[in-house]
C-alpha cells in the first residue's frame, strides 16, 4: 500500500502543483525554460505512475476490503463509463462537446473514478479512485480562479465531435471487451 500512496502523491502531485500553488509553478517554468520544466514534470508523474500501477497490483494480492458493493452497480459503472473516452478525445478534438463540458478531460476523470469506486469497494481502489475523484473536483473548482493552459489540439471542427464520439466509443468497446483483462488483468463484463 505505500508504494500505491506514494505513487499517488507524485503523480497526483505533480498535477496539482497549479492548484495549490500556480505562482511556485510559473517560477519553476521561468526558472528552468519549457522544455526543463515539462522534462522535470514528466520524470516526477512517471515515476508516480509506474509505483501507482506497482502499488495497485500489490494492494490487490491481499485485499482489504472497505465495503461490497451490490451486483448491480457495475451496470451504473458500466454506464457511467460510455462516455469517458468520447470525452477524452473530445479534450483534443475541439468542438460543441469541449465547449459544452468546457475541461472534457476533467469530466471524463470525475466519470472513471466515481465509476470504479462505485464497483469495487477495497481500500486500494478508495484510495486510487478516490485520490483521482478528489484531485479532478479540486482542479475543476481550481479553474474558476485561473486560466487554463492551451493544449495543442487538432483545429476546430464540425466533424471534431462524431470523430470523438465514434473513435471513444470504439475504445470503449475494445476496452470493455479485451483492453481492460489484458492491461488491469480482471474483466469489466464477468468473462
Amino acid at each position: 500500500m505505500t508504494l500505491l500512496v506514494l505513487g499517488l502523491i507524485l503523480f497526483l502531485g505533480t498535477h496539482a502543483i497549479s492548484i495549490v500553488n500556480e505562482p511556485w509553478r510559473e517560477r519553476m517554468h521561468a526558472r528552468f525554460g519549457e522544455i526543463g520544466w515539462k522534462g522535470i514534470y514528466s520524470v516526477v508523474a512517471l515515476i508516480g505512475f509506474v509505483l501507482i500501477i506497482h502499488g495497485y497490483g500489490q494492494a490487490r494480492l491481499d485485499p482489504v476490503v472497505i465495503y461490497n458493493p451490490p451486483f448491480w452497480l457495475r451496470h451504473v459503472a458500466m454506464l457511467l463509463l460510455v462516455p469517458v473516452f468520447p470525452l477524452l478525445l473530445a479534450t483534443y478534438l475541439p468542438g460543441r462537446i469541449k465547449s459544452a463540458t468546457r475541461h472534457p478531460m476533467l469530466v471524463a476523470t470525475k466519470l472513471w473514478a466515481l465509476a470504479h469506486l462505485l464497483a469495487n469497494g477495497t481500500l486500494a481502489d478508495v484510495l486510487l479512485f478516490g485520490g483521482f475523484l478528489a484531485w479532478a473536483v479540486a482542479d475543476r473548482i481550481s479553474l474558476k480562479r485561473r486560466q487554463p493552459r492551451p493544449l495543442h489540439t487538432a483545429p476546430a471542427g464540425k466533424a471534431n465531435d462524431i470523430i470523438a464520439i465514434v473513435g471513444g466509443l470504439a475504445i470503449y468497446g475494445a476496452f470493455v471487451m479485451f483492453l481492460h483483462t489484458w492491461l488491469i488483468g480482471v474483466s469489466p463484463i464477468g468473462r
